[in-house]
């Protein structure tokens, strides 16, 4: 069984050697699910064609986050422009409601699905992204999605 899956791991990550079809790209992120919704822009920088790093301010109801996460990328053979990434990243939220000021560090981790529309400079993505609190009372929601549209540019 487990040569099976890393077999059907490894054939669907095998694509071009540059997964990814861009160098730079700036956008809009929505954080949704268990929770508060959050939004604000986002910017990712392809290394290399599969390594990547992203940056993003979203805002919400009394709270700021700011994040930065390392991906890397992959497309999906045989498709033009599809790929899956995996990646993680910490991320620092500042709550302010009232008298109560806190500030919170999370671990990301994230699974996700990216589209690069071929004949456009735009990209759009969705992954799972669970938010992992390590301060104030530690938690971990799992039920946490991210949802992105991406101007791209070299």
């Amino acid at each position: 069984m487990k040569k099976l899956l890393f077999a059907t791991i490894l054939a669907l990550g095998v694509g071009q050697v540059n997964a990814q079809n861009y160098n730079n790209a700036l956008g809009v992120v929505v954080d949704l699910g268990d929770g508060a919704t959050l939004v604000g822009p986002q910017y990712k920088h392809s290394f290399d064609g599969r390594n990547a790093g992203n940056v993003q301010v979203m805002f919400g109801n009394d709270i700021t986050v700011l994040g930065a996460d390392y991906t890397y990328n992959q497309n999906f053979s045989g498709t033009n422009g599809l790929g899956w990434y995996v990646g993680v990243g910490p991320q620092l939220s500042f709550v302010d409601y009232g008298n109560h000021n806190d500030t919170y560090f999370a671990i990301r981790p994230q699974l996700g699905l990216e589209y690069k529309i071929p004949s456009a400079p735009l990209a759009m993505h969705f992954d799972w992204k669970p938010w992992w609190n390590l301060s104030n009372e530690s938690n971990f929601e799992a039920g946490r999605f991210s949802l992105g549209f991406k101007y791209v540019f070299n």
